[in-house]
């Protein structure tokens, strides 16, 4: 059997199996273990299943995300690290775009001692976080509340990213991948992490491990489009291997 179209008969196994060790696909389908992981490899790099250990399920879409109060606690401590390490790549001066999110706030904490900054933003968290800080000019898009983030989004919040320029935009996104890049599962929130991205020098990721290689419904932006992508230490090098691949400068905190 090829190995094309091996791999196409692993990924129709696996779907039907939801779930599937090494050590069965290879007893499966008569190759050594090293053949199979191989293949797991690829397939996963092309996004049509997810490893895991010893194992492969099907690669499963991000469906959406909980409020913010239920996602602001959970991988904190991650998070945390995260925002110390992407706040450290301001520089005095600088503008920049800090979207919404739980990972995203974190760097906004970090900001608040900063001189000469001019942060926008459309999350209400983040600019109630700044709100007492000398050094930092802070500037809402407008926009629709949606009160269960404290986010702004819609036309307004469009037209504002549409007119600026900026040195970095930090971006949050429930989905990355290496082959798909940003996606999301809310139609109406991609066209705001659209222009934020337009308008910046330099797109920087932030996400936490559970983000990592998921896929959803709506494209936001290909891989090429990320310069930084600021990650948990949990990250195995199987998965940010494909990132650097495609010139996407990993940082795991």
């Amino acid at each position: 059997m090829l190995g094309a179209e091996r791999k196409m008969r692993i990924i129709e196994y696996v779907r039907l199996q939801r779930v599937a060790s090494v050590a069965k696909l290879a007893a499966e389908f008569e190759v050594h273990e090293a053949t199979i992981r191989r293949d797991l490899a690829e397939l996963e790099q092309e996004g049509a299943l997810k490893r895991t250990h010893g194992g492969v399920i099907v690669q499963q879409l991000t469906q959406g995300e909980p409020p913010f109060n239920e996602r602001s606690n959970v991988r904190l401590d991650e998070k945390v690290r995260i925002g110390h390490m992407a706040a450290s790549l301001v520089e005095d001066g600088d503008h920049i775009i800090i979207d919404s999110g739980t990972t995203t706030l974190q760097i906004a904490k970090n900001l608040v001692h900063r001189s000469n900054l001019t942060v926008v933003t459309n999350d209400i968290n983040v600019a109630a976080e700044l709100r007492d800080a000398p050094g930092v000019k802070v500037m809402v898009t407008g926009g629709e509340l949606y009160p269960s983030s404290y986010m702004l989004n819609g036309m307004f919040t469009n037209q504002v990213l549409g007119q600026l320029h900026v040195s970095k935009a930090f971006i949050g996104t429930p989905a990355v991948h290496p082959k798909h890049g940003l996606t999301h599962p809310e139609a109406q929130l991609v066209l705001a992490k659209q222009g934020m991205i337009a308008a910046a020098q330099e797109v920087i990721v932030v996400a936490d491990e559970s983000k990592i290689g998921k896929l959803s419904l709506h494209a936001v932006a290909p891989s090429s489009a990320i310069h930084t992508l600021i990650t948990g230490k949990d990250v195995s090098e199987i998965e940010a291997k494909p990132f650097r691949d495609s010139g996407v400068n990993v940082i795991l905190v």
